[in-house]
C-alpha cells in the first residue's frame, strides 16, 4: 500500500514494513511527506491483525529531516493557521507525524541507518525501541537553522535521554554516530544490520500475545504521567483485564506444552 508517493506499507505475519520512500531527497520532509507519514501510521492504528512494526527508510538514509526547498514556506507545517493551532488533537501536523507512531497500539521499532536529522531524529523518536547503524549520522539539527525541535522531541526524548546531553546537542546541533546514540539515549541499540535487527525483534514480539503487548504498551504510556497511587491501580487495573482472558490462558498453555501460541488479535 503507498500513501501520496512517500510511504509504502506492507504487512506480513502480523509485521507491517513502514518504508519512507523518497529515496532520491534522503527521504526528506516535504509537505507530500508528513501527510503520508500521517496517513500511514493513521491506517495501521485500526489495521486489523498487525502486531508490530517496523519503520525505516529507503536508499542512503533514515530522513534527513525537513526539505530545505519547505523552510521559505510559512505554512510548512500544514496547519492553515498557527504553529500553535492544534490540528491533530493535542499536536500539529509536524508534531504528529512523530507522535502518531507513539500513539499506535502497537509496539514500533524504527530501523535507522545513514542520515537521521532534525525532524527525521524526532519521527525515529516516536517509535518505542530505535535500533540504529553505529555509522549512522545523527543531529538534533534545528538551532543551525535559527529554530528549535518542534515535532515532539522534547516529548520524546524525555526519560531517555539524560537533560544535559540533550542541551549539549541542541545548542550546538553537532552530529553524533549510533553507538554515541545508544550511549545518549536516542537509540535502543546501536547494530549494523539495523533494519535486520528491527524485523527479528518484530517478529519476536508478533508471536506473543497481542492483547498483553498491546496492554504493556498502554500501560508504559501511561504511567511517566501519573502519580505512584494511579500507577499502582492502572496495573491492577491492566492485569485484571488480562487474567483468564483467552490469550492469557493460551499464553499459558504455550509455554508449558513448549509452542508457538496460537493468539487471536484484538
Amino acid at each position: 500500500m503507498n500513501f501520496h508517493d512517500r510511504v509504502s506499507v506492507t504487512i506480513e505475519d502480523h509485521v507491517a514494513h513502514v518504508l519512507l520512500d523518497r529515496a532520491d531527497k534522503m527521504n526528506a520532509l516535504d509537505d507530500a511527506m508528513f501527510d503520508a507519514i500521517i496517513a500511514a501510521g493513521s491506517h495501521l492504528h485500526s489495521a486489523k491483525g498487525v502486531r508490530s512494526v517496523v519503520l525505516s527508510g529507503a536508499g542512503r538514509s533514515f530522513c534527513a529531516g525537513l526539505d530545505l526547498s519547505s523552510m521559505g514556506n510559512p505554512d510548512r507545517w500544514g496547519s492553515g493557521g498557527n504553529l500553535t493551532d492544534r490540528t491533530h488533537g493535542n499536536a500539529n501536523r509536524a508534531q504528529y507525524a512523530a507522535m502518531v507512531w507513539r500513539g499506535l497500539p502497537v509496539p514500533v521499532i524504527a530501523a535507522v541507518h545513514g542520515v537521521c536529522f532534525g525532524g527525521g531524529l524526532q519521527v525515529a523518536s516516536g517509535a518505542d525501541i530505535r535500533i540504529v547503524a553505529p555509522d549512522a549520522r545523527l543531529a538534533v539539527m534545528e538551532v543551525k537553522w535559527g529554530l528549535v525541535p518542534d515535532m515532539a522531541g522534547y516529548v520524546l526524548w524525555r526519560g531517555n535521554v539524560r537533560d544535559d546531553v540533550l542541551r549539549e546537542l541542541t545548542y550546538t546541533h553537532r552530529e553524533f554516530n549510533g553507538t554515541e546514540a545508544a550511549a545518549f539515549g536516542f537509540a535502543t541499540h546501536a547494530d549494523p544490520d539495523p533494519l535486520g535487527r528491527a524485523m527479528a525483534l518484530a517478529r519476536e514480539i508478533a508471536s506473543k500475545s497481542p492483547t498483553a503487548v498491546r496492554g504493556a504498551k498502554l500501560l508504559t504510556g501511561r504511567t511517566a504521567y501519573l502519580n505512584e497511587d494511579e500507577i499502582l491501580m492502572a496495573e491492577s487495573v491492566a492485569q485484571h483485564e488480562l487474567m483468564y482472558s483467552r490469550n492469557q490462558i493460551e499464553a499459558v498453555k504455550a509455554g508449558m506444552e513448549k509452542r508457538a501460541g496460537d493468539f487471536v488479535d484484538p
